[in-house]
């Protein structure tokens, strides 16, 4: 605890000069904190921009070369892929999710047949961007199937693991399906794969421009309250936390980002195990527009970034990963 009073203790005196700031700051950032999202499409060539998102782009996976160096170049450990499937490919059940040669396999096959293991992969396991309805789960009658649902998630995992895929990231929210993953991932020989699991997935307001960007937005019907969590709730967090560690869960994460920093913070305090955290489309893209119209300035990203590492994220997924000098 501090003692003394003012004038002779002055706090002051250690921020006159920069080198004395830099000297006693308590936190710091750099690109081994942050995971870049990237989004795929079908086709040759192919850079899209996403309206709701400025400076972000779908890129078929021959586009991926340039992403991926300048990530490496700049010492980003891992990439995130998530893809914009079409929508005569989706139906129902998500089949998409089992191809082979769906996007997000393609996309893990040519980075590691470029680049090796000079930067992790990390694939989302959800059934969203397959479904025609939207959910990250099977539909039956206006509810989401927890146990058929994990059945196919395990299958997609599996399926990504084989294919090269570092890191997965089941991102549903669906009971048991860690435990189940871990399982059939250990069964395959695939036991040094990783498990992230999206623990403290909140149903949040600012999902909506990346369901724009993997196409699912339009599609959904109803919401997602019956499977993700109330934003409403803290002490759940840990309970979710709890499960999926038990369960076989290597990394945590919370999400969205700044909204919940008491969360990521509650998490950390409570266990001993690596928390990240997820700049979600709506903070980048509400950041990006008051820097477009000069309502702040971009010192507002690092500030955003940083403010997640101060609360207890060892990693950052963020879309600014690639557009930042540091």
């Amino acid at each position: 605890m501090i003692t003394g009073k003012y004038p002779n203790l002055r706090l002051r005196r250690s921020r006159k000069y920069a080198w004395s700031r830099r000297l006693i700051q308590e936190n710091s950032l750099s690109y081994s904190d942050l995971i870049l999202p990237i989004f795929l499409i079908e086709g040759k060539n192919k850079k899209e921009s996403i309206k709701s998102m400025p400076n972000v782009f779908r890129y078929s996976v021959d586009r991926l070369n340039s992403v991926i160096a300048k990530a490496i170049n700049k010492g980003i450990p891992m990439v995130a892929l998530f893809p914009h499937t079409e929508t005569k490919k989706k139906d129902e059940y998500g089949s998409e999710a089992l191809n082979p040669d769906n996007l997000v396999c393609r996309g893990i096959e040519y980075i590691k047949r470029k680049f090796k293991n000079k930067i992790g992969v990390m694939c989302d396991v959800a059934l969203d961007p397959y479904t025609s309805h939207g959910h990250d789960g099977l539909l039956k009658k206006n509810n989401i199937l927890n146990d058929e649902t994990v059945e196919i998630l395990t299958k997609q995992a599996v399926l990504q693991a084989k294919m090269g895929c570092d890191v997965i990231a089941p991102s549903d929210m669906m009971d048991g399906r860690i435990g189940k993953i871990r399982k059939a991932l250990d069964i395959n020989n695939l036991n040094d794969v990783q498990i992230l699991s999206y623990a403290v997935k909140f149903s949040s307001s600012f999902y909506g421009p990346f369901r724009d960007a993997v196409g699912s937005k339009k599609l959904l019907k109803g919401d997602k309250k019956t499977y993700q969590m109330d934003f409403r709730n803290s002490d759940e967090s840990l309970r979710e936390v709890s499960l999926d560690v038990k369960e076989g869960a290597d990394i945590v994460m919370v999400k969205p980002g700044m909204p919940y920093l008491d969360i990521i913070k509650k998490v950390k305090d409570n266990f001993k195990i690596p928390v990240l955290a997820y700049q979600v489309s709506g903070e980048y893209s509400l950041i990006m527009n008051g820097i477009n119209k000069n309502i702040i300035n971009k010192d507002s990203i690092i500030e955003s970034l940083t403010s997640l590492k101060r609360a207890g994220a060892n990693g950052i997924v963020t879309y600014f990963a690639n557009q930042i000098d540091l």
